[in-house]
């Protein structure tokens, strides 16, 4: 028995569509009449319309069925299409590259974001916003601390990490303090306790029945 494998077919450009697509667009190449191939390609992309209804919610729906049919087809498709065909130089254009941003972070337990918030905190002028976003950076700052270390910290050592991390430029406000661990992380919830239920044993279960069978 001959097994027909994956593997061994021909490799589909869009596998999204199938294999069944894949062999519509072949046979549509195969047409010698160009009206023939004209009603037979938009026969097809009725059915891939059909089996990707997500994009019927983009602007170009059907400009872009039309574009992946040409794909399908190897950009082999001669036919009257309402669209014109893609390039094939865009098709092989790499994307362009994510600008990522470069340099360390001095404490990876802080991250970016932390270092970000300090630097716009100094940059403020002194008064009840600078002090209150003080605040908030320092009870993030224990917040990621605890959940990447697993372990408690002094708070005088968060103080410390920003003074650090802001050049001296930040400082708690007096009579300020860091939050608890128990505020700052969700605590577990803990089950309904209700009243023991004693297991009975095989003897007494034994006994009870044979007790009700009597009455």
């Amino acid at each position: 028995m001959n097994y027909d494998y994956n593997t061994q077919r021909k490799r589909m450009a869009l596998p999204e569509y199938g294999r069944n697509v894949q062999r519509m667009v072949d046979h549509v190449k195969t047409l010698k009449d160009r009206d023939e191939r004209n009603r037979a390609a938009k026969t097809v992309i009725q059915v891939m319309g059909n089996l990707n209804p997500h994009l019927r919610d983009i602007s170009d729906f059907k400009h872009k069925l039309w574009d992946h049919l040409s794909i399908i087809a190897e950009l082999d498709l001669d036919i009257d299409s309402p669209y014109p065909a893609p390039e094939v130089s865009k098709l092989n254009e790499k994307p362009n590259t994510i600008p990522y941003s470069q340099g360390n972070i001095r404490w990876l337990h802080y991250g970016r974001i932390i270092e970000l918030m300090i630097k716009a905190a100094c940059d403020l002028e002194e008064g009840e916003e600078k002090e209150y976003l003080t605040t908030l950076i320092v009870n993030q700052m224990k917040k990621s601390y605890i959940t990447w270390n697993r372990s408690q910290v002094p708070d005088e050592v968060i103080i410390n990490d920003m003074k650090l991390l802001s050049r001296g430029r930040l400082k708690m406000t007096e009579g300020v303090k860091i939050l608890e661990v128990r505020e700052l992380m969700p605590q577990p919830k803990k089950k309904p306790q209700g009243k023991p239920q004693h297991k009975q044993s095989n003897k007494q279960q034994y006994n009870k029945k044979k007790n009700y069978g009597r009455r």
